[in-house]
């Protein structure tokens, strides 16, 4: 595997640093620092990395279409680890982008086994769960929507197995469902343009996931028709694979323009300008007109023993419909940054930043940064011991709890299958 990491894995071991020099994502802060008001999980820098995020922002503020999407494998019940890139999606939801969620569950089959029925059970939890947290827009089984395996199957004619083998690391024991699926996910990060049309679309995932962004990125920029480029004097648009008559609609589209065997060359005009109307000319004809999706990239929070999360790991997260008593035994057994003695404590303090019930406030339980500024002095002076921060850390835990399970039965409903 080019990257060294694999987006199946359930305890994932990521370099971000090696990811960021090595695949080119950047730093979130200052393209997040044009936002009018960022969210809890760019404040806290819980998302640490993006690509090409800067035109989802642009079309934030001037209230533009632009779309969100990402994608849940049901391979068990919703939990923990799950809640971050929801509450990304809804939050975009909520600045005004088109929602698009999907349930990989061709995914779910080829890769974990699960029968169909699993994954329609699992599915339903996911949905449920967005639904609660303030989700609308469009969910879908990737296994019942047609247009979805169409564009997929469009996908898959410029993927080969030699991509495959130096993204995934896939060898010749990878089935072809596997395969297959890489090229379902492809089409699941494109098809809210096919079906809205071309928009900055951006894909928040963990770190884990790049290696899906990467390709469909490149997948993206290999199904546009055509090339616009700018040569100083004059803007050339050149056919990628696009047939005359769209080659044609580009040069009765500008006057003055020469068209070519395979290009169409403008005198005196403006790059950006050109690719708009080029871009939308393709559509019009019968392309896609991608435009290459972005993403953001949230860091792992610890489990709650330390190390990984993973649900192959139970006493590191907790299911949301695991029952109180259980999850106040992990949430009060968990692993903290604290000393080992109470003297200790008082006299060097704590260190939050290493400790899981720290970052359990952090990420998920508590909204006001007033507050969890006063807990993290707090234990960095001594004067808060673990004992105490955990009861009340689990108080929270219980009350979202209760809470987020009003809200599913009451969007029960709205889940179909």
């Amino acid at each position: 595997m080019e990257s060294g990491i694999n987006p199946w894995s359930s305890t994932p071991d990521v370099d971000i640093a090696r990811l960021f020099t090595d695949f080119g994502i950047e730093p979130v802060e200052e393209v997040a620092g044009a936002l009018e008001s960022a969210p809890a999980f760019f404040r806290r820098k819980i998302v640490v990395g993006h690509r090409d995020y800067g035109g989802v922002v642009n079309a934030i503020n001037s209230k533009t279409h632009f779309n969100v999407m990402t994608g849940f494998m049901p391979s068990g019940h919703p939990h923990l680890g799950h809640l971050m890139v929801m509450r990304e999606v809804v939050w975009h939801v909520e600045q005004g982008g088109s929602g698009y969620v999907a349930i990989a569950d061709r995914e779910a089959h080829a890769v974990r086994g699960l029968s169909w029925d699993a994954c329609k059970k699992y599915g339903r939890e996911y949905l449920e769960c967005l639904y609660a947290l303030g989700f609308t827009g469009t969910t879908y089984y990737q296994s019942e929507n047609e247009r979805l395996k169409d564009l997929a199957f469009e996908a898959a004619i410029r993927i080969n197995f030699s991509d495959l083998s130096a993204i995934y690391g896939f060898s010749q024991e990878t089935s072809l469902a596997h395969a297959d699926s890489v090229a379902t996910q492809v089409a699941d990060i494109l098809y809210p343009q096919l079906m809205g049309g071309p928009a900055p679309t951006v894909v928040p995932v963990g770190i884990d996931q790049d290696p899906h962004i990467r390709l469909t990125r490149d997948i993206a920029h290999k199904m546009r028709w055509f090339t616009v480029l700018d040569s100083g004097d004059l803007i050339s648009v050149r056919s990628k694979n696009a047939p005359s008559h769209a080659l044609d609609a580009v040069a009765d589209a500008f006057p003055g323009s020469r068209r070519y065997e395979g290009h169409v060359d403008i005198p005196g005009a403006d790059c950006i300008s050109v690719s708009e109307k080029v871009r939308a000319l393709e559509v019009a004809e019968g392309g896609y007109g991608f435009i290459t999706p972005s993403s953001t990239y949230h860091s792992f929070m610890q489990g709650l023993q330390g190390g990984k999360m993973s649900s192959s790991v139970s006493d590191s997260l907790f299911w949301f419909d695991e029952p109180v008593a259980d999850v106040k035994k992990k949430v009060m057994g968990a692993l903290t940054g604290g000393r080992m003695t109470k003297e200790e404590q008082f006299r060097l303090g704590g260190e939050p930043d290493k400790c899981p019930v720290y970052l359990l406030n952090l990420f998920h339980m508590i909204e006001d940064d007033t507050e969890l500024l006063e807990i993290r002095s707090a234990c960095l002076c001594g004067s808060l011991l673990c004992g105490a921060c955990k009861k009340a850390t689990f108080e929270r835990v219980k009350e979202f709890l209760s809470d987020f399970k009003e809200r599913r039965d009451a969007i029960s409903h709205k889940v179909v299958v």
